[in-house]
């Protein structure tokens, strides 16, 4: 380099002619015109690519076998190796190894697919769900992640989920919305079976009843992904891995989704007063700005849930999701609306509430509620102390000594009494029906009317008295006592 810079100057400004430049430098004229020419030396350069005369001929099947692979499942596809064995195996080729890789490299860097980048307007979201390992009171559980992103302002939220369901979609966009302040104008999705019944067309999608009941009450349009094209929404896609590896490492450990979905709450949060590389302000003031093109929020609050119809079996228990709920024995071989959210399930018959429990994410679970059986136990008191429902009840101790006393003490009324009055938990709490019981015992009864009647005693209100104080012409109103004779002659004249 040092030779061809002075060359070219002392030529180039007439301190050298050429002629001289090659006796002195000791240059062929061809390589003093390339110096000349160029500011610096060109380096090789093949005028045409060199031939590969053993592989050529193997070039077209090679392109054949990897062309093939994008139908094949990603783990069974060739490497360059097995290119290589089954050229020599079934074609009989005698190259070398490298060759064969160095083509297989170039078929695949040249099909790589090209992305166009994207713009982001205010007020568009992308939603989708992953998967991440957490520790949930001891047990180590696959949750389902659920990820709302704006791509204008890069505000993200986060929320875990025992599985990936209709109820969860619902709750997940219903918290989002809430996070951000506002619903976003439009948001894109992949296809899942949670949106999506049929894909009827290359954008067309017939929805879930579900999924449009969401859409109706949020206003919101939707956008469908093609069919493995989910780099169309790939900013919530990257999310998906960013919440995953800087949330959920080290796996946490908590004792309930609630208090996991809290702190995730509280990080996504915090991840708003970040600024981003490119972006002008902090993503809260972003976000922000974004709310001038979303929607506000419905003064009704949406209701997540699924709703589906099961009958009730002999046991007085409904199947939903693979558990079974208890209901009241009365509706067994009846047909039950199951209403499922993430935290319950309520069981209605005939437009009634008739049970609800905490919804359990297990499999193959029964879920009691022991007041559901006593009707039936009334009528079968052997049974009571054999009830799956009524395993490891605990009740208050006052309801323990009140069974003893029905059932040891002379005159005692037996069980068939002492379920009686555990029935009156249809209609009150257990600390309400345990203070009741403690009274009777004080006052030495123990029937269940004595205790029903306590009860209905103590939910009755005093009356209050009507404070004159600030009324002064109430004073000067005069009541007259009620004449009751005259009653009396009203109804001795309509007997007549």
């Amino acid at each position: 380099m040092d030779q061809w810079t002075e060359v070219r100057r002392r030529v180039l400004t007439g301190e050298l002619s050429k002629r001289a430049a090659c006796r002195e430098y000791d240059l062929s004229w061809q390589t003093l015109e390339k110096m000349l020419t160029c500011a610096e030396p060109p380096g090789y350069r093949m005028r045409q690519t060199r031939k590969k005369r053993k592989l050529e001929p193997f070039l077209p099947i090679i392109h054949e076998m990897l062309e093939a692979d994008k139908k094949a499942p990603k783990k069974q596809r060739h490497t360059a190796t097995r290119v290589f064995h089954r050229l020599q195996e079934d074609h009989g080729y005698d190259g070398g190894y490298t060759s064969v890789r160095e083509a297989v490299r170039g078929w695949r860097e040249a099909s790589q697919e090209v992305f166009l980048p994207l713009a982001h307007p205010p007020g568009q979201a992308q939603v989708d769900f992953g998967h991440g390992y957490v520790d949930v009171a001891g047990e180590r559980i696959q949750a389902a992640l659920f990820v709302a992103s704006l791509p204008y302002s890069d505000a993200f939220y986060i929320q875990a989920f025992p599985r990936e369901c209709t109820e969860a979609f619902q709750e997940g966009h219903q918290r989002a919305f809430a996070f951000f302040g506002r619903v976003p104008s439009r948001i894109s999705y992949d296809n899942s079976k949670i949106a999506v019944t049929k894909l009827t067309g290359s954008r067309d999608r017939q929805l879930t009843h579900e999924f449009l009941r969401l859409q109706s009450h949020y206003l919101f349009q939707s956008h469908f992904c093609l069919v493995r094209r989910a780099n169309e929404k790939g900013h919530v896609e990257n999310l998906v891995g960013f919440g995953r590896r800087n949330y959920l490492v080290p796996v946490p450990k908590v004792d309930s989704f609630e208090q996991l979905n809290a702190e995730l709450e509280r990080r996504c949060q915090a991840d708003l007063e970040r600024t981003l590389r490119g972006k002008s302000a902090s993503k809260r003031h972003l976000l922000l700005e974004e709310h001038a093109a979303m929607r506000e929020l419905p003064s009704q609050a949406f209701d997540a849930r699924r709703v589906t119809q099961a009958a009730a079996n002999s046991l007085s228990l409904v199947q939903f999701d693979t558990n079974r709920y208890s209901v009241p024995v009365k509706y067994a071989h009846r047909q039950i609306t199951v209403i499922a959210s993430v935290d319950e399930v309520r069981l209605a018959f005939d437009g009634g509430l008739i049970a609800r429990h905490p919804r359990h994410w297990g499999r193959e679970q029964h879920v009691f509620d022991p007041v559901h059986y006593l009707a039936l136990l009334e009528k079968k008191p052997g049974g009571f102390d054999h009830a799956r429902p009524l395993e490891d009840w605990d009740l208050p101790e006052c309801l323990t000594t009140l069974r003893r006393r029905m059932e040891t003490e002379p005159g005692g009324l037996g069980t068939r009494e002492f379920i009686r009055t555990l029935r009156l938990l249809e209609s009150c709490s257990v600390g309400q029906l345990a203070d009741a019981v403690d009274y009777a015992l004080d006052i030495g009864i123990h029937d269940a009317d004595s205790v029903r009647v306590i009860l209905e005693h103590r939910k009755e209100s005093p009356v209050g008295l009507f404070s004159l104080a600030g009324r002064p012409h109430l004073r000067s109103v005069t009541i007259h006592k009620t004449d009751v004779s005259a009653y009396q002659a009203l109804l001795v004249e309509g007997l007549r």
